[in-house]
């Protein structure tokens, strides 16, 4: 059969690249045509876009690259119509995957919903539209099920994706602390700060400085690392001081099994460093229209995953001025303090429990091809 799949950031490439793998089990003759990443393509996907071409993130910077953005969606909706799939995947990328869900509902193939939007932090009549244009929903958070079910839409939750993929990783694929600090020339007695300033350019330039600004004070007791992107090594040059910060390209996983603690930009990445069992802070910086926009519309008390799903504080989050290099110092200091890393790793221990599941990709794969054949 042939699969049309989109994702559009770095954590939809990882878990488009997953079930891609699983699909492939089952139906041999898969022919896949994705936008996503190098994860993607990896597995045999003819890659439309890579998803670093296409990727913004805030209101701004949307409005200010609105013109490409819907030459994007205008290009994606022929090339789904050109290649004529048995089934359209979309994975995340809510903005302009409903747009293209809302364009093919009505044709002969069913339209697949990977990692929901999130309508329950905003924009909650997105429900409606889920529930019109979407043939079936996969979900990824454990609350998410219920928050759907009272909206009237069925949903599919396995349990979390990532954790089993860190977990798989751990057993598999991570290699020893000393060949981790030998290869990357790290001083084996001093332990890792990790610095994750995220996989977009205006990210680390919002993020970055201020990361190494409240860091720098403790390289004398820490390694101090930061988990780079080779696409963004220049804005690594402009920020970093290489005699006292180590920069570490592509190996973020390796990087994070091998952490103390952690200074982490809001999204997927906090849950990662969580499964992890890394303490971290939580950081969220943007243009000020943007974070003004978005605040006015979301609903919810925490903007990182792990204290959402826990719903509570479990990490704290430093957000738009309150990220600063005073009050990222001060925390960084507190995150030294054993009591309190035990306390964070005891509610990682209640977060993993959530999200636990077993084969979740292969059970995400093997439900949409049910629904695929049965449509």
């Amino acid at each position: 059969m042939k699969y049309y799949v989109i994702a559009g950031e770095a954590s939809g490439d990882l878990y488009g690249a997953n079930l891609v793998k699983e699909i492939k089990k089952k139906d041999q003759n898969a022919e896949i045509r994705a936008w996503g990443g190098d994860l993607m393509h990896s597995e045999g996907v003819e890659l439309v876009k890579h998803y670093k071409t296409h990727n913004y993130m805030g209101f701004l910077e949307v409005v200010l690259n609105l013109k490409t953005i819907l030459n994007n969606i205008k290009f994606c909706k022929e090339d789904v119509k050109g290649f004529n799939p048995d089934a359209l995947i979309l994975i995340d990328f809510p903005g302009f995957n409903m747009r293209i869900a809302k364009f093919f509902y009505k044709s002969k193939f069913p339209v697949l919903y990977y990692i929901a939007p999130q309508a329950w932090a905003w924009r909650e009549k997105r429900v409606e539209a889920i529930s019109k244009y979407v043939t079936q929903l996969h979900v990824i958070l454990p609350f998410e099920k219920e928050f759907f079910k009272k909206h009237g839409i069925s949903t599919k939750y396995f349990g979390h994706p990532l954790l089993e993929h860190v977990n798989d990783f751990k057993k598999n694929k991570g290699i020893s602390k000393e060949e981790f600090f030998k290869k990357n020339n790290l001083d084996i007695n001093k332990p890792i700060i990790s610095l994750i300033p995220g996989s977009r350019k205006q990210e680390v330039i919002k993020k970055l400085p201020i990361m190494v600004g409240a860091a720098a004070s403790l390289c004398n007791e820490y390694n101090i690392v930061v988990a780079g992107m080779k696409n963004l090594r220049e804005q690594y040059n402009i920020h970093i001081n290489k005699s006292l910060i180590n920069v570490i390209y592509d190996d973020t996983y390796n990087l994070l099994n091998n952490s103390k603690i952690a200074l982490v930009t809001s999204g997927t990445a906090t849950l990662e460093t969580a499964f992890f069992e890394v303490p971290q802070v939580v950081c969220y910086k943007t243009s000020w229209i943007s974070y003004r926009i978005a605040k006015s519309f979301i609903r919810v008390k925490f903007i990182s995953l792990v204290n959402l799903i826990l719903n509570k504080k479990s990490v704290n989050e430093l957000i738009q001025s309150d990220l600063n290099k005073l009050s990222l110092t001060k925390e960084l200091h507190k995150l030294k303090n054993l009591d309190y890393q035990k306390k964070i790793k005891s509610d990682y221990f209640n977060l993993n429990n959530k999200c636990l599941g077993e084969n979740v990709s292969k059970n995400i794969a093997n439900s949409m091809l049910k629904t695929i054949k049965d449509y």
